[in-house]
């Protein structure tokens, strides 16, 4: 029965999460914390973390991780908790293959029309509200600790995130070099 669960919920994912992985995060997050509570806050912001680590993009590896998690909590072990993986990985990635094929053979004869040029116009503001809603999401007591309750772990995250945004927004570090900074800061200090 999870597994029919993880298809339906990957699925939907899959198919309304425009913007990418990060679009999607906040999704996933809804519906494998909130709504189904397979995963708690702290264990879903681990997974995020390991997503963004891990090689391919952040949502399919988030759901990757996400489908083992909800099969191993339903008591599934071993094998079975690889199925729930590669459903809730096929599941999310199955209206992206199909809305492609389609939309590539419509965009091709109409790309340069006025509704198509519309629609585009229309999403991008969608886009970044996704984006936006899954970086409030991760701006959590988990990964920011408090100051009341934790105060050095508090300044140290928020220090971290402050460098890694100069970094990469106006210093121009490569992303993948800032994680390996950040990594090493927080091994340091935290």
């Amino acid at each position: 029965m999870i597994y029919l669960y993880l298809f339906i919920t990957f699925f939907q994912i899959g198919l309304f999460g425009f913007g990418g992985g990060y679009g999607m995060l906040s999704l996933i997050q809804t519906e494998t914390v909130v709504h189904h509570q397979w995963l708690s806050t702290a264990e879903f912001t681990n997974i995020v973390a390991i997503s963004q680590m891990t090689p391919g993009p952040v949502g399919i590896n988030a759901a990757t991780y996400c489908g083992y998690a909800a099969a191993q909590q339903a008591e599934y072990h071993g094998f079975m908790a690889v199925l729930g993986s590669a459903v809730a990985t096929f599941a999310l990635v199955l209206p992206s293959l199909i809305l492609m094929i389609l939309i590539s053979k419509m965009f091709m004869r109409y790309m340069d029309t006025p509704v198509m040029q519309s629609i585009f116009t229309a999403l991008r503001p969608v886009v970044v509200g996704l984006l936006a809603a899954a970086t409030l999401l991760l701006m959590n007591a988990d990964n920011f600790k408090t100051m009341t309750g934790d105060p050095w772990r508090f300044w140290v995250s928020v220090a971290l995130f402050v460098a890694t945004f100069v970094g990469t927004k106006y210093v121009k570090i490569n992303p993948i070099q800032m994680i390996g900074f950040a990594a090493f800061a927080g091994l340091i200090l935290l």
